[in-house]
């Protein structure tokens, strides 16, 4: 489409970046070019009459970043956190609540907190009429013990009223949270998510059920998130390996979610999986109410910890921003294509010594953070919080 007369082609240029865009194969240094909110353009040497030019050399230009596992029904549900605050503070454009509510208070997510977010927040519906309703330091009660709890016929009438925000059916599956139960809470997620074709985000916690048991049941494109948590029940044999039922899962189109949290990130299995050639697929925070203390912080600092953890940049990029817009079916996001919502988060890679540590209290001890330095939602830029908690780790006269 031509320019009208005089007017200048792009509102604003980021200029001279390196660009990382997985859905593309970019991984140099452009310019990108917005217009009305949208990518105008990426390319070398963008004309800048006319518009808002922010010099970028040096920096990593990236898609919107998306936390496909979050919580964020903010004092609404005691485990939620505040939205606008770990988005400023991760540098994220787009927040995935991973089950906060049920068909019984969604409609609440969506009035109070989505519809005021400037924010794009998307949610996974927990198959528990409740949603997560016990869940705080100190406090641990199991939304789905009971099969009256889970009942899919109001799972799948909500979604279908919802389609615009929800994209798919969360269910916690193991341990306290399940109770005798078990599977059964698995089996009943599993026919929502059939009824909607939609995908599954299915938790995995302590056993009873095992691993094995819960990862052989999903379909292609479902979620098993907090794929490395440490021992017990992790997605490793005995001898080390991974588990046989993992490796199928994966084969099938399983997806593995990182999903750090409280207790569900492990150095061991982290290690063990990647030696193995078994990357994730996502990577996302868990962030609520107790994670956000720490270790796991939110979705930059984890990136940071798979970074450290021989994880290649792009890969890290790419699992926190174009899979995760796959895999919730919004592909409009994540990626940096013209036409596309100028979401775009802009970091810096900078040199660290920073002891990371995973929930079982392992260290490791790191070389570099991923710090936040503009973020653009649909071509507007966002503000940005501090990260207190890395600051005092920051190198930036180390000659990096």
């Amino acid at each position: 489409m031509s320019q009208a007369a005089g007017a200048a082609p792009f509102d604003r240029v980021l200029k001279g970046g390196r660009v990382l865009d997985e859905r593309h194969g970019l991984d140099e240094t452009l310019d990108v070019g917005i217009k009305a909110g949208r990518i105008a353009a990426v390319s070398p040497a963008l004309p800048t009459e006319g518009a808002q030019v922010e010099n970028v050399a040096g920096a990593l230009v990236v898609p919107g970043l998306i936390d496909i596992h979050t919580h964020v029904y903010h004092k609404a549900t005691s485990l939620s956190v505040d939205p606008g605050l770990i988005a400023r503070r991760s540098a994220t454009t787009t927040l995935v609540d991973a089950g906060s509510a049920g068909a019984g208070n969604y409609d609440g997510f969506r009035d109070y907190v989505m519809a005021h977010s400037p924010y794009r927040i998307f949610a996974f519906l927990n198959v528990s009429f409740p949603g997560i309703f016990g869940f705080e330091k100190g406090v641990s009660i199991g939304e789905a013990t009971l099969r009256e709890m889970l009942p899919v016929d109001r799972c799948v009438a909500k979604i279908e009223e919802n389609r615009d925000r929800i994209v798919g059916v969360k269910v916690r599956i193991g341990g306290p949270v399940t109770g005798d139960l078990g599977l059964g809470a698995l089996e009943l997620a599993l026919e929502a998510a059939e009824a909607v074709q939609l995908p599954l985000m299915a938790h995995i916690g302590t056993a009873p059920p095992s691993y094995a048991d819960v990862v052989s049941m999903l379909r292609p494109g479902d979620i098993l998130t907090h794929c490395f948590r440490p021992e017990p029940n992790s997605a490793l044999a005995p001898d080390g390996d991974l588990l046989p039922e993992v490796r199928a899962a994966r084969e099938r189109g399983v997806l593995f979610d990182i999903a750090h949290g409280m207790g569900a990130f492990g150095y061991h299995s982290t290690e063990q999986a990647l030696e193995r050639g078994f990357p994730p697929d996502l990577i996302s925070s868990d962030v609520h109410v107790i994670a956000i203390e720490g270790p796991g912080y939110d979705l930059l600092h984890t990136m940071s910890k798979l970074l450290n953890c021989g994880l290649p940049l792009p890969d890290v990029i790419g699992m926190s921003s174009n899979r995760p817009a796959l895999a919730i079916n919004r592909p409009d996001y994540g990626q940096l294509g013209v036409g596309a919502p100028a979401d775009i988060t802009v970091l810096k890679l900078e040199a660290s010594d920073f002891p990371f540590r995973d929930v079982a209290g392992e260290t490791r001890q790191g070389t570099h953070l991923l710090q936040p330095l503009a973020v653009y939602l649909a071509g507007k830029p966002m503000e940005l919080g501090r990260r207190p908690f890395e600051e005092p780790h920051l190198l930036r006269n180390a000659g990096h």
